[in-house]
């Protein structure tokens, strides 16, 4: 199927409830009169993978100049790009509730998204592939990709317009903790529920198929698998998952995703210190120890005091990431203590290379910080004395042999520098991403070459020097045109340090999404 991109500027970026009947039989010996109640037999465990509503409830239909005009129209779409496919369908949009298990095998439930393509067109109907798309971090516990109506939905918008809209069926979950599931927290980066929960996403989808409003379509068994940032890794969880389980995958395509988690939190932690880091460690910490238990023996003994008795319960948010910073519940950059847990460690307090990344860094240390010196010490001095081979230096490129630190191997048991694909894959993304270091992608691409996989694997820097050539090239000259833009904009408003740090806030949820979204776009088609 063929999709013509214009790229305009920048880019766009609960329990399941089972009802047991009890009958009131009487007698001693169960017998009927006998003034006995029996003991009910227990409620069945649902089943993971199956829908909680049948049929899915259809929430919106949406003809080729609805999703265009919602493109105009989306809060993100205006402020942050405009990007512009030519769709050959309409689609209809349904949302999927279904049932999963939680990181302790336990029953719970999610929710998600069952895109459809409509339409006369031939591309519209018939035998259709399968686009899995899993979703970036996302702060507030009511997000639903499924609401399209919802202006801070752009990432739900794009996959309906860019995948959807092109013929693809698309299953998008929530993941648990998210919109109506019952499960009261979200496993945030753990491999294992992450994937199943995706899986059980794309069965229960698959069970749906045809809807009533597309009954000619149906799936081709075609199968393609990506997401960003979060997604990314939990797109990549979800190939590993479901290669081991048998169940083809046609090709798949992470996007910056935080892939090399060992390698990663060491670089943290060792003074590289992310955009948006109190946010997004101290929600993996607290997901860890939920689902650990061992990470830290009390909130105040890893957390400030000031944020150590809200930290445990604060995302995803019932409000808004805005407003948990303006109340003081969360620092916005301060991760660590600017001064070091031990004068041995002032190198990394914070780190200054690499140089073009570093005003980033520097963000990430101050007063009022989030993580004890007392816990970034003994993490420290962990990753010195049994260092990742990925990080500082690359060695064997593996994880750390025998961690002894909880979090780093949490960390471990979760970093995906552990498979190989038999399937084609694409890497995407940008070598300056402050958020999630594009390390983890370059990581991964020597894991796989050392392990000798045959199968083919695509890496794409958008960042990179257009000069170079290259079937890409168009992508790359449009990213470097898109910042240059925010760096003109930054100067013109009075930055005084070249626009790089405006560039850094828009580098990984603006400008890299919608040219990685592209590439994505092509891969698949071309399959």
């Amino acid at each position: 199927m063929s999709t013509a991109f214009r790229l305009k500027a920048l880019a766009v970026l609960g329990s399941a409830f089972m009802l047991a009947a009890c009958s009131n039989n009487d007698d001693n010996n169960d017998a009927p009169g006998s003034g006995q109640a029996e003991t009910p037999p227990p409620a069945a465990t649902p089943t993971a993978g199956t829908l909680i509503e049948t049929p899915p409830t259809r929430l919106g239909t949406f003809a080729i100049a609805d999703l265009l005009n919602l493109v105009n129209l989306n809060s993100t779409a205006e402020r942050i790009v405009d990007f512009i496919v030519d769709p050959e369908c309409g689609v209809d949009v349904y949302q999927i509730r279904y049932n999963t298990l939680d990181p302790a095998q336990q029953p719970t439930t999610a929710s998600g998204a069952l895109m459809v393509p409509t339409g006369t067109n031939a591309a519209c109907q018939g035998s259709r592939p399968i686009v899995v798309y899993a979703h970036g971090t996302q702060a507030e516990k009511s997000f639903n990709i499924a609401d399209l109506s919802n202006a801070d939905n752009g990432e739900g918008l794009l996959i309906a317009v860019a995948f959807a809209a092109q013929g693809y069926i698309v299953v998008a979950p929530n993941y648990a903790g998210y919109d109506t599931s019952s499960l009261p927290y979200h496993p945030y980066l753990h491999a294992d529920q992450q994937a199943k929960d995706t899986y059980d996403a794309l069965s229960a989808a698959r069970s749906a198929l045809p809807t009533s409003s597309a009954p000619t379509v149906t799936d081709s068994g075609r199968l393609f698998i990506t997401g960003y940032s979060q997604g990314g890794f939990v797109a990549m969880a979800t190939h590993r998952l479901l290669q081991t389980n048998g169940v083809p995958v046609t090709a798949s395509a992470p996007m910056s995703g935080p892939y090399a988690l060992g390698a990663f939190g060491d670089a943290v932690f060792q003074g590289q210190v992310i955009q948006s880091a109190p946010a997004l460690v101290g929600w993996l910490m607290t997901a860890y120890q939920r689902i650990y238990g061992n990470i830290y023996s009390a909130p105040t003994a890893a957390f400030e005091a000031q944020y150590a008795p809200t930290i445990d319960t604060l995302f995803p948010t019932t409000t808004t990431r805005s407003q948990v910073y303006a109340q003081g519940l969360l620092p916005q950059d301060q991760l660590f203590s600017s001064t070091p847990p031990d004068p041995a460690y002032a190198a990394y307090t914070p780190a200054t290379s690499p140089s073009d990344l570093a005003p980033v860094f520097a963000r990430g240390f101050g007063t009022g910080n989030l993580i004890t010196n007392s816990f970034r010490g003994s993490y420290l001095q962990d990753s010195l004395a049994h260092p990742d081979g990925g990080f500082p230096a690359i060695t064997d490129g593996l994880p750390a042999a025998a961690p002894a630190n909880p979090l780093r191997i949490a960390f471990k048991a979760n970093d995906l520098r552990n498979w190989s694909p038999t399937s084609p894959v694409l890497l995407c993304g940008g070598h300056d991403d402050p958020t999630v270091l594009y390390m983890n992608t370059d990581l991964m691409r020597r894991y796989w070459t050392a392990a000798g996989v045959t199968t083919p694997i695509q890496v794409l820097d958008v960042d990179e020097d257009p000069s170079i050539g290259g079937d890409d090239t168009t992508l790359k000259l449009g990213f470097n045109a898109a910042k240059e833009a925010v760096i003109a904009s930054a100067i013109a408003g009075g930055a005084t340090d070249g626009g790089a740090l405006a560039v850094a806030d828009v580098y990984h949820a603006t400008l890299v999404p919608p040219f990685c979204l592209a590439k994505v776009q092509s891969f698949f088609d071309g399959f």
